[in-house]
């Protein structure tokens, strides 16, 4: 995987603000990096944890900001409550942020609720941004006062710790459908999913296809140089649907590009 794509992916990925998450959001826009990282991708991690290894090298680079702890992992009485992301030192205010990081894709199906803010789920229908959303309210951003952080962050004033979100999340919507979206919303759409009988159903002619890596969700598709045609891609796409696996796709036309879903239920 190229790193200079990765970087680049995450610095183009909309943060989702606090209209929405209800946290103050923290940009990695804001970090003030002179030369571009140099580090060695790791492998033979998942896309969360690749994203997490990513933007802590880029906090490490920034000038304005100090990295002091990664990946906290609290435990209580020996059992684990749960991990930390971050604790950041702003490095001309001396301001302690504790930021948690997510990275995230969603499509929105109108059938779930009447509750628009709901109706955001993932790909395979497995998770979804309310559910993320409450989990980060009720678990995650509360571990900081946990009597059990006080031991690990010897020294820091856990009560003057301010708490920030990076929530990049990349939106999809149905194929064909009119949605009424709120403008905090709609700067996050990034394509769109329709279910395997309606890809199949497109005219193909002309297109060339990928499909990427989890690990390579949220690249823009223009990197790629490995392109198929819709025969080779239904090969691989087809036994992906069979096992109830929706898979991003990415479709160049010329010089145009374009990311999608295509789902299986």
């Amino acid at each position: 995987m190229n790193l200079k794509a990765r970087i680049a992916s995450l610095f183009q990925s909309p943060i989702l603000g606090r209209e929405i998450t209800g946290y103050e959001p923290f940009r990695l826009s804001e970090l003030e990096i002179e030369s571009e990282p140099h580090f060695d991708l790791p492998k033979n991690l998942r896309l969360g944890h690749l994203v997490e290894k990513t933007v802590a090298q880029c906090i490490e680079a920034s000038s304005n900001y100090r990295l002091l702890h990664e990946s906290i992992q609290l435990i209580d009485e020996k059992q684990t409550l749960g991990e930390i992301d971050f604790i950041l030192e702003e490095t001309e205010s001396k301001r302690i942020i504790h930021m948690e990081l997510a990275y995230k894709f969603y499509l929105y199906d109108p059938s779930i609720s009447t509750t628009p803010t709901q109706n955001w789920i993932g790909p395979n229908r497995n998770d979804s941004l309310h559910l993320k959303l409450k989990k980060l309210r009720e678990k995650q951003f509360p571990l900081l006062h946990h009597k059990a952080i006080e031991s690990q962050m010897a020294g820091l004033a856990i009560s003057e710790i301010s708490q920030k979100l990076c929530f990049m999340a990349s939106l999809f919507l149905p194929y064909h459908q009119e949605v009424d979206l709120e403008q905090c919303y709609q700067k996050a759409v990034k394509g769109y999913y329709l279910n395997y009988d309606e890809f199949k159903n497109l005219d193909h002619s002309g297109s060339s296809y990928h499909l990427p890596l989890k690990k390579e969700w949220g690249i823009d598709p223009s990197e790629n140089q490995n392109w198929c045609s819709y025969d080779e891609l239904n090969e691989d796409l087809s036994r992906s649907i069979n096992d109830r696996r929706s898979r991003m796709c990415w479709q160049k036309d010329g010089d145009s590009h374009r990311t999608f879903f295509v789902v299986w239920w």
